[in-house]
């Protein structure tokens, strides 16, 4: 009897599943009986490891901190997961402020984990509170829980699927939605409800409900809608982020002294949008850079890098800071042979630079022998002719070692500026029209 009242209420779940109008029918979704493992059995191995982090999430109770994730996650609610998962998307998700979004996201997960009804009712397999006869940390639910089966992990399913989503309309936001997602399925082993095979069953088993919605004409044209709304609505600190990588992710030996996110600068404070101590190009950019990391390294050199990517707030920030005659703090460090006004005049400062474009970088050379910086004849960001690529003011020696570099990155598809020997612009850059304002982060 208890086995119908199941079936019957299974069936009821699914009705609800697919109310939202699902991409696809109940029999377009693959059977994962058919294809996902069994759970471990009792007794063996897979459940002595299972009974494992049953105890593992009893312990993270005492965590009010993470007990209170753990119980957030287990609302049932598809705008209380948006909520969560939207927290790390870049927009606030709602049906009235991103429509097409929450079109895709709703429907997509509505299709998606109505792929756990096959294998719950297959295996009913028993949840890990019934199991020990101890309540969950939902214990007036428990009763109703327990007449479902456990494998797999239903909330962690829509929380994997609402993140595989997300990070379609968003690539950028990828690594923080998908690591929200996973700590979402541990809150279900922490609660008491599921047992770390059925949430670790339930990741995969969600990416094979989305593999097959991508074969759905009709969901390939709402992504694309919502991928238009993401471009159009989408706050500064995300959009172009995708097209960028870490020049230490990619030049691991290269020195970061990152100028504007410290006080040494001409400013003389934090410019806005340096928000982290990090370095970052367009990816053609940054492996362009490692071919030349690669032939100073034969010479005994790494790169050290001042300045890369370098959002359009930051370039808002030197602007506010020209217009101010009365902010010379910097002045005999950067610009002593020069009256401020004139550092906009002479281009020295301008509305927009190609480093907000995403492939020009500030470097200079380190000596690995002497573990110092190479002596140039000038220091970075000197506003003045001394900083010219081709200023003979200085020693045959200085020249050579700015010739060092310049060589390298003109042999690399870089070309120089004209002002300021450290400056160097990917020649075929990716986005020769655009200007970034994400900040770095």
């Amino acid at each position: 009897m208890k086995r119908l009242v199941v079936i019957v209420a299974l069936l009821c779940w699914w009705s609800a599943a697919f109310s939202q109008e699902a991409y696809l029918a109940k029999e377009e979704l693959p059977d994962v009986v058919q294809c996902v493992p069994a759970p471990p059995q009792d007794p063996s191995t897979g459940f002595d490891y299972d009974i494992l982090r049953y105890m593992w999430g009893k312990q993270q109770r005492r965590d009010s901190v993470r007990l209170e994730m753990a119980v957030r996650d287990a609302i049932w609610s598809m705008d209380t997961t948006l909520a969560i998962l939207g927290e790390h998307f870049g927009l606030r998700v709602s049906k009235a402020e991103t429509p097409a979004i929450y079109e895709v996201l709703t429907r997509g997960v509505a299709t998606i984990e109505g792929i756990r009804f096959k294998p719950k009712e297959h295996y009913f397999r028993i949840r890990p509170f019934a199991y020990f006869k101890e309540p969950s940390i939902f214990p007036q639910d428990d009763e109703w829980l327990a007449t479902e089966g456990s494998y797999p992990s239903g909330h962690t399913i829509r929380a994997w699927a609402c993140a595989l989503l997300m990070a379609e309309i968003n690539p950028a936001c990828a690594e923080a939605v998908f690591a929200r997602a996973w700590a979402s399925g541990e809150s279900r082993v922490i609660s008491g409800c599921h047992w770390q095979s059925d949430v670790d069953a339930s990741r995969p088993v969600a990416s094979i409900g989305y593999a097959r919605l991508q074969t759905s004409p009709v969901f390939r044209a709402h992504m694309a809608l919502a991928q238009d709304e993401f471009r159009r609505l989408a706050s500064p600190d995300q959009g172009g982020r995708e097209h960028f990588v870490k020049i230490t992710d990619v030049i691991p030996d290269a020195i970061l002294e990152i100028r504007y996110f410290g006080t040494y600068n001409f400013v003389g404070k934090r410019i806005d949008g340096y928000l982290e101590p990090i370095a970052m190009l367009t990816r053609q950019a940054a492996d362009s850079l490692k071919a030349v990391s690669d032939d100073v390294m034969k010479l005994g050199y790494r790169l050290k890098i001042y300045d890369a990517y370098r959002p359009q707030c930051a370039v808002d920030h030197f602007v506010r800071w020209s217009k101010d005659p009365s902010d010379t703090l910097t002045k005999r460090y950067f610009y002593p042979m020069l009256d401020k006004p004139v550092l906009f005049e002479q281009d020295y400062i301008m509305a927009k630079s190609g480093h907000t474009r995403g492939s020009t970088v500030d470097l200079t050379l380190f000596d690995m022998a002497t573990e110092k910086e190479v002596d140039m004849g000038g220091t970075f960001d000197w506003f003045g002719e001394e900083s010219h690529p081709d200023y003979t003011g200085i020693t045959a020696e200085q020249y050579a070692n700015r010739m060092i570099l310049r060589d390298a990155m003109l042999r690399h598809g870089f070309k120089p500026l004209d002002s300021e020997w450290w400056h160097f612009t990917l020649k075929d850059e990716p986005f020769p029209d655009t200007y970034f304002t994400f900040p770095l982060r």
